[in-house]
């Protein structure tokens, strides 16, 4: 393989993309879709989670000023 063909590791193996059939090539497209997907997700949740604990801080803020 040269040095500017593109390549791929699959289970430690190196393959050219030119060598590969289109089904494999529409497959490797398909990961990358849901590689991307889950970092949204991924992204997402760590938004909600950050809300969440603020929401609870919130609240127990919102108890303790009731309290008193």
């Amino acid at each position: 393989m040269t040095g500017s063909e593109k390549t791929i590791k699959i289970d430690g193996t190196e393959y050219s993309l030119s060598s590969l059939s289109d089904e494999a090539k529409m497959q490797i497209t398909n990961l990358r879709f849901v590689e991307n997907e889950i970092i949204q997700l991924k992204a997402k949740l760590a938004i909600a989670s950050t809300a969440k604990l603020a929401y609870q801080a919130a609240l127990k803020n919102a108890i303790s000023v009731n309290k008193y």
